[in-house]
């Protein structure tokens, strides 16, 4: 649509004003092309005809919705009333000092301290986007930062601004921002030294100025440099333009340097003595400006923390000293006397006091000084030539060498700290800090001034292009067809400052001539330029200025001083020194440093001069942000398409104005292209981009207009229909009083009419006739009612005569039935005790069966310890066979290797080779022999197994000398097969068999290999050759004595034989008694349910009482109580030896079915050991032979464990149906005392078992809580029964390295039981502090777990998701936050926070941690998530609305009623959102009047006056229909909380941990009783 279309009634427009530079009005009539005069009414009521040029309206005034936005590219409107009013607002009413305009912060200078920048603040900004906050310094270096480590490239931070605005402090904060987020691992402390540097800088670089108590006079450009893991590692830092003149010069109410009146301050200390120095009052240098002293500052205690920034930075003393005897010496410098000798010489007096300490401070001639102070060399081609000055040029000479050796000093201190701050390590990025003057103009500005002027200009450039260019990118990035914008390009005015001809040469060349002047360079200037460059003009009424127009401005410089302060004139006399580079150099080489990395702007305004807190000068503003750029970026933002909004907020906002059609589509950004194009009909107006849609100004308060008027209609409806319904039922209540009034008033007139005297008359007789008739009616009643009582009273009197006669007789049968009664109770009573008799009886002889079983359990552990030992015994044995089966298959590959080599001697070793092979003849006739006797011995071992068992023969081997030849071998193939039996399951795969026997053939045949290689070496070797066969003599007498020994071995069968057959005879008889037993304990239980059966005459005792004889014996219900209790017990026998005999059976298949599949496996095995002996020689197998009958002992044997086995089952299943049968029997059966049994090199094995290795999931969670804890106090329990100081040290350290959570004993809380298990010999309070600090440190290390697990979510959640649909309304951000998503889906919502929760809590129970430590755990994650919410709602304004704060509320419910799910409202962690609870309150509540600020203050007391202020100034509405909180009701709550006593402290702790406690819980269970779990994997371990 046409602009000229918004100017219609109720829009408000900017006018210009003379005070205020614009104000506001509104249109009273619409405007209509052609018109002249804009009719208008100003905010005081003024209404006003406004003079109009229709091609340029006056600017319109944004919504009052987009007034205070974070970002200025946000407003619709982008012209200067609207970017100055939105500063206003938020400067003055909302109390924010930060603003973003695009990729610029303008930070306003509040001259008062804020609570915003403490470290809460720093960690909240930490990691954030820069537009999801609030404007602030912080965020700027956070997207610095960020940027650096995401794209690793370099980072610059342009801060700059007029004197007072503030640069310093940004600029510091920004540094203090990096060495906070980026702390390095190394204890150099780099992060301090960098920050240090800045007081050092700022003591020796800045001084008071009529703007500012701490001006900066110099530029600074300070690189912190990062490492690979973007820590920082170091600085460098560069200076510029440093106001050397301020050392002898100062302005009306200006200082020096501050570091020169700290030394004053500090001159009556003893280590300045030597300087001699005094007040600031007594030197010229520093009593110029007639201001020595800034109020609210101490100079003194400025010096001191001056000279620790020196230490930190490791500048000693002695360098510190030097630096001041050059400061002390300047100041004396500056109080030699110059006298004038006549009108061409000056002179000084050799008796000067000064001049005597400067040179003595300096270590100079004072001769020549005082000399050549008054006079100059001059040097022609002939002469050398000393001309006397005049006093003037002395004094020139004079301050011009005070600035020459303050300026070194300057350089010379900077070139120190960067000393200090270098860096052995590689730099792989950096950030720069440029703190460098704004544009400047004063009422005389020179040479100082035209330089800052110009550094600007270069700036501004750089700035346009970056600006221009990021514009680029987002035109190219959202596929929007980029138009050349048009931007000021002040290359120009550079150009007529450094280009050939230019003013710094012109300027130069006059500096180069001899008799070069001021005044010859400015008529140089003004022929070459005047009416010749449009930039460059001559003041009408000055011969001695001239002026540029600066981007800013138009400024006028005085030509005076140029000259001289480009030359910067010492004489070379007074002291020689190299040119130093020109300011242009410098600042070139800062224009590339620049460009070669990513800036960002920080724009600091000074809103007033009077440097009062909070009062904004609109014009010193406006005058500002027109020099330092931000009016430019916004007019080229405001050439394109300013207004940029992504397709789920325009849907979101703008939804109301969508027809039902339109919402049914369900593509939202097709929905959102529809509705722009019929809304707005000029295409051109908008453009549609990939995530975004773009608008050009004006076309959101378009929007905005329609949806208002939309919203208005619509509050027109309701209204009109609450009002028609008002007056319907006003009218009803009406109508029904008035018919209520009739109706009252009709009847009041019948009444009036119908009193008469004859009326009067018959009602007067017809009460009198009335009265005779009630008496008459009453007495009739009286007498009916007098019969009918004595009547009643005979009858009841004579009912009591015959009850008490029925009574008495009643009394005397109870005679006769209580002696009937007694007697039978007498006869119960002796049956009872006969029945106790019988159970004492049958007691008694459970308890012998009892023990029998126990002692028959003993004999079957004896009998298996027994063959426990056979089989070791028999492994032993055959390790001994399988060495034996080696040695021989060694002698036979010698033997081979023997003949072969035979053959190839020669003659003169052939009788060498004969005796060798009489020698092997005699081997072969000795190991035939052994063959015979090995087969001899294995016939009768066969014999003998037929009859017994073969771990009766190990036992009788076992007990004579064992060889370590031939059984060891055997043994060894035993107990290898036996590995392998238990290692394999039930069914072995035969191929793997196969596999392992090929492995074993392989290895052989290695060794053959191995062997022939022994030939080639016994060829080479002969005189070896006759040492292995005396080595093969001593091997061949140990196979004899083995072969003895194996004999004497074998006479022991026969005594093996007979144990294994008692073995035998002895299982028979444990199966007969345990038959027997089970047998008399069924019979002996059917006895006593027979005679307790047959004790009882039912039918004789039922016949003798009747049925009230039956309750009367049954009033306490013993009867029934004997009788039920007698079923039970039978039923309770017969279900325990119906299930004792089922568990019996299903066992013995059980173990049928096992025996079967391992007889299957074994004869598997056998086959295959067949199959692999038959490979090998003989030898091979005679041992193969051997070792499948090794097998078939094995399998007798194994039949026998199983069937001991059996045995022991079914005596102990015996003995717990035994136990359950009789439990109140009193039992004695083996008692645990609760201890546990350890070797102390098993002590690490338990730690890592229990506490290492102990997963939090798996068996963890079946097991009683704490097992862990309890097994470990067994053993503790163990160490100390053994009273072994050492082994309980060693334990208990052992387990503070390696715990992770404990739990405290308390002997006030013990129960008896306990304190029976409580330690005997040592104290354990020593380790408590240990253990107490260690299960602290654990606590704290998980919640630090659990809160990183959910700190991300909190904002989100809590914050930023919508519990509530549809109540927020979206509003339009700007270039700092403009998302590319259309839906937001991955975004945690509160579900996530609550599930997160669910999820800790369900951990937590199921590890067992306590209850009292699960509800303090709770409350510091509720704490964490208030805190979190509360301090991000701070920091964002846009969150500050009504809308908002319903969210919140709706949010702290979920929370609540997750507490009331979980049963933890006693945790108190409802209370910790109390703080949330109430700034949600606080945003919905109204806030207008006395009594609303009455209710803040007593409802808001968990929050301090500070945050409930940033609330109030923060408060943003979200419609035109809410209002904002004015300033004055923001004073008034402020003025009722100053009473308040509290700490001024804005952000909550988010690190604060409540303290914990650690609550004694009685273990309910015993530890006698606590079985060990096998997951545990502590076998080892004992139960004593």
């Amino acid at each position: 649509m046409a602009l000229a279309e918004l100017y219609t009634q109720y829009n408000r427009v900017w006018i210009p004003d003379n005070e205020e530079v614009w104000q506001s009005a509104e249109i009273t009539k619409n405007y209509k092309a052609g018109d002249r005069f804009l009719h208008v009414q100003l905010e005081d009521g003024t209404e006003l005809n406004y003079p109009v040029d229709p091609a340029a309206l006056p600017p319109l005034r944004n919504p009052d919705i987009l007034v205070g936005e974070n970002d200025l590219t946000a407003l619709s409107y982008l012209h200067e009333p609207a970017v100055l009013h939105n500063l206003k607002v938020r400067f003055v009413e909302s109390k924010l000092i930060y603003t973003y305009s695009g990729i610029i912060l303008v930070a306003i200078n509040p001259y008062k301290q804020l609570p915003i920048y403490g470290d809460a603040i720093i960690h909240a900004y930490s990691g954030q986007n820069m537009g999801d906050m609030d404007p602030h310094i912080f965020a700027v270096a956070e997207e610095a930062y960020k940027q650096m480590a995401r794209n690793n490239k370099n980072q610059s931070i342009i801060v700059s601004g007029e004197s007072g605005a503030g640069k310093t402090v940004s600029a510091r904060y920004t540094m203090r921002y990096f060495a906070t987020v980026s702390k390095s691992s190394s204890n150099a402390h780099v992060e301090d030294k960098v920050l240090a540097s800045n007081p050092i800088t700022e003591a020796v670089g800045n001084a008071k100025t009529t703007r500012n108590d701490n001006s900066s006079r110099f530029g600074k450009y300070t690189e912190i440099s990062f490492d690979q893991s973007y820590q920082i590692i170091g600085a460098n830092m560069r200076t510029y333009l440093l106001e050397k003149s301020r050392v002898v010069f100062q302005s009306e109410n200006e200082r020096n340097y501050h570091i020169f009146y700290q030394l004053c301050a500090s001159a009556m200390q003893p280590e300045y003595k030597h300087l001699k120095l005094g007040s600031a009052e007594e030197f010229n240098y520093t009593r110029m400006g007639g201001s020595t002293v800034i109020e609210g500052i101490d100079d003194r205690a400025n010096m001191v923390e001056t000279q620790k920034t020196f230490a930190l930075l490791g500048l000693k003393g002695d360098f510190q000293m030097d630096v001041f005897k050059m400061l002390a010496a300047i100041l004396h410098l500056g109080n030699v006397e110059i006298a004038a000798a006549g009108d061409e010489r000056s002179s000084i007096s050799m008796e000067d006091k000064h001049l005597n300490i400067f040179c003595e401070l300096l270590g100079l001639n004072c001769d020549k000084m005082s000399r050549w102070l008054c006079h100059r060399k001059i040097i022609t081609t002939s002469e050398t030539v000393v001309k006397p000055m005049t006093r003037a040029q002395a004094v020139n000479a004079r301050d011009a060498l005070a600035k020459k050796i303050y300026s070194h000093l300057f350089d010379f201190i900077v070139e120190r700290i960067n000393q200090a701050l270098q860096f052995s390590g590689k730099q792989h990025t950096f950030i720069g800090v440029l703190d460098i003057y704004g544009f400047e103009t004063f009422d005389v500005n020179s040479f100082e001034q035209f330089c800052i002027n110009y550094a600007n200009e270069k700036l501004q450039q750089q700035f346009n292009l970056h600006v221009f260019k990021l514009e680029q990118e987002e035109y190219m990035k959202e596929d929007i067809p980029w138009t050349l914008i048009d931007f000021y390009d002040n290359q120009p005015v550079i150009d007529l400052i450094e280009a050939k001809m230019g003013i710094l040469e012109l300027l130069d060349e006059e500096c180069l001539l001899p008799h070069g002047k001021d005044e010859n360079w400015l008529q140089k200037l003004y022929n070459n330029f005047v009416n010749k460059n449009a930039l460059f003009e001559k003041p009408r009424m000055s011969n001695t200025s001239f002026i540029i127009q600066h981007f800013a401005d138009k400024v006028e410089y005085k030509c005076e001083g140029f000259l001289e302060k480009n030359r910067d004139t010492v004489h070379e006399v007074l002291i020689e020194i190299l040119k130093e580079s020109k300011f242009r150099n410098s600042l070139s080489l800062l224009m590339v440093t620049l460009n070669a990395t990513t800036p960002h702007y920080v724009r600091c305004i000074k809103p007033n001069d009077e440097k009062l807190p909070f009062e904004f000068d609109s014009k010193r503003v406006t005058q500002q942000l027109r020099a330092c750029g931000v009016l430019e970026t916004i007019r080229i933002s405001a050439q394109s398409y300013p207004s940029r909004w992504t397709y789920i907020e325009f849907f979101s906002r703008y939804s109301i104005l969508m027809t039902q059609q339109e919402l049914s589509i369900n593509d939202k950004k097709q929905i959102c292209k529809i509705v722009l194009q019929r809304l707005i009909q000029d295409h051109n107006q908008y453009q549609f981009g990939r995530t975004k849609i773009f608008f050009r100004a004006g076309q959101v308060a378009y929007l905005e207009k329609l949806r208002s008027d939309k919203l208005r209609h619509a509050c027109i409806m309701i209204q009109k229909s609450v009002r028609g319904w008002l007056q319907r039922k006003k009218y009803l209540h009406t109508k029904q009083a008035a018919v209520t009034i009739q109706q009252y008033f009709r009847g009041q007139r019948t009444v009036r009419q119908a009193i008469t005297a004859r009326n009067l008359k018959q009602t007067w007789a017809a009460i009198t006739i009335q009265k005779y008739c009630r008496g008459y009616l009453v007495r009739r009643l009286c007498q009916l009612i007098h019969v009918a009582a004595v009547t009643i009273q005979a009858y009841t009197r004579g009912f009591l005569a015959r009850k008490k006669y029925r009574k008495m007789r009643e009394e005397q049968k109870a005679v006769i039935l209580q002696k009937y009664a007694r007697a039978w109770l007498a006869r119960r009573r002796f049956q009872n005790i006969r029945r106790f008799v019988l159970n004492i009886q049958l007691s008694y002889r459970v308890q012998q069966l009892q023990k029998k079983i126990e002692e028959q359990s003993r004999e079957n552990h004896g009998l298996l310890e027994r063959l426990t030992n056979l089989a070791s015994a028999h492994m032993n044995d055959t390790d001994t066979i399988q060495k034996l089966e080696a040695d021989v298959e060694k002698l036979t590959a010698q033997k081979r290797t023997y003949e072969e080599k035979g053959k190839k001697y020669k003659e003169d070793s052939e009788q060498k080779i004969l005796k060798l092979e009489n020698r092997n003849k005699e081997l072969q006739e000795q190991k035939e022999t052994l063959e015979i006797k090995l087969q001899e011995k294995t016939e009768e071992m066969k014999g003998t197994i037929a009859k017994g068992s073969f771990k009766g023969i190990v036992v009788g081997i076992e007990r004579q000398p064992r060889p370590n030849g031939f059984f060891r071998n055997i043994l060894r193939i035993r107990s290898g097969l036996e590995e392998q039996l238990m290692a394999m399951p039930v069914r072995i795969p035969v191929k793997i068999l196969e596999k392992n026997f090929q492995n074993q053939k392989q290895d052989y045949e290695k060794e053959i290999e191995l062997l022939k290689g022994e030939i080639k070496i016994l060829k080479e070797e002969k005189t070896q050759l006759q040492h292995q066969i005396q080595q093969e003599i001593v091997v061949q007498d140990g196979l004899k004595m083995e072969v003895g020994q194996l004999t004497k071995q074998a006479q022991k069968i026969p005594e093996l034989q007979k144990e294994i057959e008692l073995l035998q005879t002895q299982k028979l008889d444990v199966e007969k008694q345990a038959h027997s037993q089970k047998r008399e304990l069924r019979e002996k239980m059917s006895e006593v349910t027979k005679q307790l059966l047959e004790s009882y005459d039912f039918e004789d005792v039922r016949s003798r009482l009747s049925t009230e004889d039956l309750e009367h014996l049954n009033e306490d219900g013993e009867l029934w109580f004997a009788y039920e209790g007698l079923k039970k017990a039978t039923r309770v026998l017969e279900s325990h030896f119906q299930s004792q005999k089922e568990i019996y059976e299903k066992e013995i298949e059980g173990l049928n079915f096992k025996v079967e599949h391992l007889s299957q496996d074994i004869n598997h095995l056998q086959k295959l050991f067949r199959e692999e002996n038959d490979i090998n020689d003989g030898i091979r197998l005679e041992v193969s032979r051997l070792t499948s009958e090794n097998v078939d002992f094995e399998e007798k044997l194994d039949m026998k464990d199983r069937i001991i086995k059996k045995l022991e089952d079914q005596i102990k299943t015996l003995t717990k149906t035994l136990e359950k049968a009789e439990a109140h029997v009193p039992t004695s059966s083996k008692e645990y005392i609760g201890m546990m049994e350890y070797k102390k090199e098993d002590e690490e094995r338990i730690i890592q078992n229990l506490i290492l290795d102990l997963k939090p999931r798996g068996v963890v969670v079946n097991m009683i809580p704490g097992l862990p804890a309890h097994i470990l106090f067994m053993c503790v329990r163990y160490a100390d029964y053994l009273n072994d100081a050492d082994m309980l040290k060693s334990f208990m350290n052992v387990t503070i390295d390696g715990i992770k959570q404990v739990v405290k004993e308390f002997m006030k809380c013990n129960t008896p039981r306990q304190n029976k298990n409580c330690l005997k010999h040592f104290d354990l309070s020593e380790y408590r502090q240990i253990l107490s600090d260690l299960a602290i440190r654990i606590y704290h290390q998980f919640i630090l777990v659990m809160e990183n697990n959910i700190q991300a979510m909190i904002v989100p959640g809590m914050l930023e998701y919508e519990s509530l649909q549809g109540i927020s309304g979206l509003k339009p951000t700007g270039f700092r936050k403009r998302s590319s998503s259309i839906d937001d889906t991955d975004t945690y919502t509160m579900t996530s926070i609550l599930q997160q929760l669910s999820y800790f809590y369900s951990t937590m129970c199921q590890n067992g941690l306590d209850s009292e430590l699960l509800k303090q755990a709770v409350k510091q994650l509720f704490f964490l998530i208030g805190a979190v919410t509360l301090n991000s709602l701070f920091l964002r304004k846009d969150m500050c609305s009504c809308r908002k704060g319903m969210q919140i509320r709706c949010n702290i419910s979920y929370l609540e009623e997750w507490l009331k799910d979980k049963n933890l409202q006693t945790s108190n962690a409802k209370e910790t959102l109390e703080p949330l609870s109430q700034a949600a309150w606080l945003l919905q509540v109204k806030k207008i009047t006395d009594d609303d600020a009455k209710e803040i203050c007593e409802h808001c007391t968990s929050l301090s006056t500070v945050q409930i202020v940033k609330i109030l100034n923060s408060y943003t509405p979200i419609d035109d229909f809410e209002k904002r909180v004015t300033p004055s009701f923001v004073r008034k709550v402020q003025a009722m909380l100053n009473n308040r006593e509290e700490v001024p402290q804005l952000m909550l702790d988010t690190k604060y941990l409540f303290q914990v406690t650690f609550p004694f819980t009685p273990s309910p269970h015993a530890l006698e009783m606590i079985q060990v779990p096998s997951s545990f994997k502590l076998g080892f371990l004992t139960r004593v």
